[in-house]
């Protein structure tokens, strides 16, 4: 695949306190109208020295206006598709929900337990036509094990001893309240291992849309397990989203070029392109073409008609 400095391959989306990326070049906002109405904000297309041309989303919007339940993921999702985004990289701020995890560290998961509760549209596929995604494995494994080594490496650049954890589980909630100590106790017995409240259904919709997607899960804090200490509140979020801002920028800045190069080859898209041929039902007279329309935007090569 050829490519030029105007093709965006990489789409980073910043989840709260991650609300621009430094060590880039301004070059134009850009804000589509999808089939799913505008994304959370204007996404800003940037250039890495080399004149690499990132896309960067703002998911809870400018100046965090919107809760994780009123994100506009599917609008999101499409509207980096239509950019050429093949990758997203996103980060979102979480709890720990396991002592050895502590605020500050960074991680990258591998599952998800969901815990939303179905007021989120969490697929592309809502109407007339159906169509069932693979998710077993809710990350893109390819991209999630390639970023490890370059992940790992910024950290230790940066020199401030953050420590980075993979092959995680995170627990997505609906908020926007935080658990109850009997929840956060039952997540810790379920296998979670993290919890935030955004990578669902963000998830889901980039599988569909056939984008590799992988989540840098930053600790802010304990959420509420520990017995004798005190429940996690904003207050005590704030307290460590700051430096973990800092943090995910220099981890941005350090490795954008690579990832995108590494996208370039397509190793790492492997398993997403192509994956979803098979999991839409056929065509039938009962599909409505204003629904075939609309999924053209994610999908031109599946409805080109």
């Amino acid at each position: 695949m050829s490519t030029t400095s105007e093709d965006v391959l990489v789409g980073v989306i910043g989840g709260s306190g991650l609300y621009d990326l430094d060590n880039l070049t301004f070059v134009k906002h850009v804000n589509p109208e999808t089939p799913w109405g505008y994304p959370s904000s204007p996404i800003t297309i940037s250039s890495l020295p080399s004149g690499t041309r990132i896309a960067f989303l703002a998911r809870h919007g400018a100046g965090h206006t919107l809760s994780p339940s009123a994100v506009p993921s599917r609008a999101n999702i499409a509207a980096l598709k239509s950019l050429g985004v093949r990758a997203v990289l996103a980060f979102s701020a979480v709890g720990s929900l396991r002592e050895e995890m502590p605020p500050g560290t960074f991680a990258l998961p591998t599952q998800i337990i969901d815990r939303t509760r179905g007021v989120r549209p969490a697929s592309f596929f809502d109407a007339s036509v159906v169509a069932h995604a693979a998710f077993g494995d809710p990350f893109a494994n390819a991209l999630v094990r390639w970023l490890a080594g370059p992940v790992r490496r910024a950290l230790e650049d940066e020199g401030r001893g953050v420590k980075l954890v993979t092959d995680t589980c995170i627990v997505c909630m609906e908020g926007p309240q935080f658990s109850t100590r009997a929840e956060s106790i039952m997540y810790r017995q379920w296998g979670g291992d993290l919890i935030n409240m955004s990578v669902l259904p963000e998830a889901k919709l980039a599988r569909e849309a056939e984008i590799s997607y992988a989540l840098i899960a930053t600790v802010t804090d304990y959420d509420s397990w520990r017995p004798n200490s005190e429940v996690v509140t904003t207050a005590e979020v704030f307290k460590t989203l700051k430096a973990n801002a800092v943090t995910s920028r220099h981890v941005a800045a350090t490795i954008l070029q690579e990832l995108h190069e590494a996208t370039l080859q397509g190793n790492i898209l492997s398993e997403e392109v192509g994956s979803m041929q098979f999991a839409i039902m056929p065509r039938s007279e009962h599909q409505k073409q204003e629904d075939r329309d609309k999924l053209r935007y994610i999908l031109p090569k599946y409805f080109s008609d």
